[in-house]
């Protein structure tokens, strides 16, 4: 048994490290995503999945790497209010958006450009 927990805690930091990595790339490639989409639904979109993935990733990485149990639980209910509010307020972002009227971009991009395609 302390084999087990030995090795577990030699591969604790490299899983938690790695975890972080990933949260952070899935992090830039929301950002790229808000910055590419065409119009505000599709970059509320790429924006509210990527962040709460990433934001996911990463406090799961952190706890992996965190000292003590204190740590966890404090991480813990962190994500607990991000996965509660970041979907709510998107949520509440896009009604808003429909409510005043804002319209998603129906087709092909070149087709409402008047460009070539």
């Amino acid at each position: 048994m302390t084999e087990l927990l030995e090795l577990w805690n030699a591969f604790r930091p490299m899983l938690g490290s790695a975890l972080l990595l990933v949260g952070a790339v899935l992090a830039v490639i929301g950002t790229v995503g808000v910055l590419r989409f065409p119009d505000f639904y599709t970059r509320l979109h790429a924006a509210s999945v990527t962040d709460t993935a990433a934001a996911t990733l990463a406090i799961v990485g952190m706890a992996l790497l965190a000292p003590s149990l204190a740590v966890v639980v404090k991480l813990a209910v962190v994500w607990l209010f991000l996965f509660l509010t970041g979907p709510t307020s998107s949520h509440a972002l896009a009604n808003a958006a429909h409510t005043a009227g804002l319209q998603p971009m129906i087709g092909r991009l070149d087709e409402r450009d008047g460009g070539e395609g």
